[in-house]
């Protein structure tokens, strides 16, 4: 992560660079991820008996778990820059809290998952969540934006494998759908 006037430019995996939009509060975000940077990581051990302290209302063991994952909320945010003209990575990040928030609440340990793997799903969650309520003049439900996702995906794959825009009776055979939920979702993304 590189800052350069006003943007924030952050390495993916394939070595290309994306541009994030820092907003008006640069010196927030780099005192930030400066202060969460000092905080160390726990052990599979600390944060079983951080969670049974949980379990036991013991507020301290919250806190310290919440700031030992801050670093895995800032990492997911940072995959989700750029999908909403109206949120910078600040916001990103602060609704990836509230969706940590939520994991350290519900995390259960005897199900014998670590809690990064629980609360990434959490703070996925918030993050999406936050992007398609800001997307669209009209709200669309998270779970129609996932069937979208998944007719996105669905499309792309028999435009690859056909060489020619795909039918909506392609798609959804493809989806397993029937043709009339296809067009259906084809409607809500064409409605402003």
């Amino acid at each position: 992560m590189r800052e350069k006037k006003g943007f924030l430019e952050i390495e993916k995996k394939n070595g290309k660079t994306k541009k994030a939009l820092l907003g008006p509060k640069i010196d927030s975000i780099r005192m930030y991820l400066k202060e969460i940077g000092r905080t160390s990581m726990i052990t599979a051990r600390e944060e079983k008996e951080l969670a049974k302290r949980i379990e036991k209302g013991d507020e301290e063991a919250e806190k310290k778990l919440t700031k030992a994952n801050l670093r895995l909320v800032v990492s997911i945010a940072k995959r989700y820059v750029g999908r909403s003209r109206n949120l910078t990575l600040l916001d990103l990040i602060q609704e990836g809290n509230l969706g940590l928030f939520r994991a350290v609440e519900k995390f259960d340990w005897r199900k014998g998952y670590k809690f990064s793997t629980y609360a990434t799903w959490w703070i996925r969650q918030a993050v999406t969540r936050a992007i398609a309520d800001q997307a669209r003049t009209i709200r669309i439900p998270v779970h129609m934006i996932e069937t979208i996702s998944k007719y996105e995906k669905a499309k792309r794959k028999l435009l690859q494998s056909l060489g020619r825009d795909p039918l909506p009776e392609e798609i959804a055979a493809e989806m397993g759908i029937e043709v009339e939920k296809v067009h259906h979702i084809m409607q809500i993304i064409f409605t402003p």
